[in-house]
């Protein structure tokens, strides 16, 4: 008999055992998120492997994305900047935060950030965890604090049970903060244009498209090489200066004056959704580039050789802007920008 019990007891704790194993991962259950890699896309910035984008900490970065809250008067989001249909950038000569105050640069595009080195115009930036305090903090943003932020969603039951799905308990720090809305940028991949489908071999180009390809493989591809099309340095290529006396391009950064008024090369993906251009849109259209490029940049000590070797210019004939405008156009991603 006594043998029975123990039996019975052991099986019972056995039992016990069995369910708290289960259980615990039933609480904190946030598996990574599959994320594969565009072909012919270059490396993924290193953060990317301590903050994979996750199951909830996506939901919840997509959430403090888009919430008013962040700003100091709770009129402003990451996503009254960064909209969708325009490639997550806003389409104003430069940004508007609280209270309509007008920021110093062009809002850029969001977009396949997890195979960027630099963010920012000016490269401040080396890991999209360290980004997001930029634009709360910032005067003509958002003017907030992160103490702020974290006293305004604390009594949130929606934010501390995404805290808990994602993290594993309740307590909201600022470090999970930037790790949620970074996973939520992560996700932002932009690889299904009509030149992707073209490289799958799944559509064609046009007469004028491949046109338009040859000539940009001519002229451009100097600066917009790779998938992503920009080869992510920095250069000045001689566009209309920001007359504001804080600006100074990578020099801001650098301190060095042969950095001064240079900006990261831009992707041209989607760049038919992100007027107007130039890092603080000081052109209209794409067009509008083309024509500056043609007729001549601004000289200066470090103007990028690309333009210095070659009188200061791009020269362009009529009918080769028509097509690199046709080809740039297939860069443009329906699915991504819901168009």
């Amino acid at each position: 008999m006594r043998k029975i019990i123990w039996l019975l007891l052991v099986i019972l704790l056995v039992a016990s055992c069995s369910k708290d194993d289960d259980y615990e991962p039933f609480l904190y259950d946030n598996p990574e998120l599959i994320f594969n890699t565009p072909a012919g896309f270059p490396e993924m910035n290193s953060s990317f492997y301590t903050n994979r984008p996750t199951k909830y900490g996506v939901i919840l970065g997509e959430k403090l994305f888009s919430d008013k809250r962040l700003s100091a008067d709770n009129t402003i989001s990451c996503a009254s900047c960064h909209n969708q249909a325009s490639a997550f950038a806003d389409n104003n000569i430069q940004a508007v935060g609280i209270e309509g105050r007008i920021g110093l640069r062009n809002t850029p595009p969001i977009q396949n950030l997890a195979f960027m080195r630099f963010y920012n115009w000016d490269g401040s930036k080396l890991n999209l965890e360290s980004q997001p305090l930029v634009p709360i903090i910032t005067h003509e943003e958002m003017a907030s604090s992160i103490l702020e932020v974290m006293g305004k969603i604390s009594g949130d039951n929606d934010y501390v049970n995404l805290f808990k799905k994602t993290f594993g308990d309740e307590t909201i720090t600022p470090e999970r903060i930037y790790r949620s809305i970074a996973q939520y940028e992560y996700t932002l991949v932009s690889a299904n244009s009509k030149y992707d489908r073209v490289k799958r071999n799944e559509a064609t180009f046009t007469e004028n498209e491949m046109q338009g390809y040859h000539v940009f493989q001519q002229k451009c591809i100097a600066c917009h090489s790779t998938e992503l099309f920009t080869d992510q340095t920095f250069r000045n290529i001689g566009f209309p200066v920001n007359t504001n006396s804080n600006e100074a391009g990578r020099a801001r950064v650098t301190g060095d004056m042969n950095d001064y008024m240079s900006f990261r090369v831009p992707s041209l993906r989607n760049v038919e959704y992100t007027a107007p251009y130039g890092s603080f849109g000081q052109f209209a259209t794409i067009k509008d580039v083309l024509d500056y490029f043609d007729n001549g940049v601004l000289d200066a000590d470090n103007l990028d050789p690309v333009f210095k070797n070659n009188g200061n210019r791009i020269p362009l004939t009529e009918q080769e802007k028509e097509d690199i405008i046709s080809f740039l156009k297939t860069l443009s991603d329906k699915q991504f920008t819901g168009r």
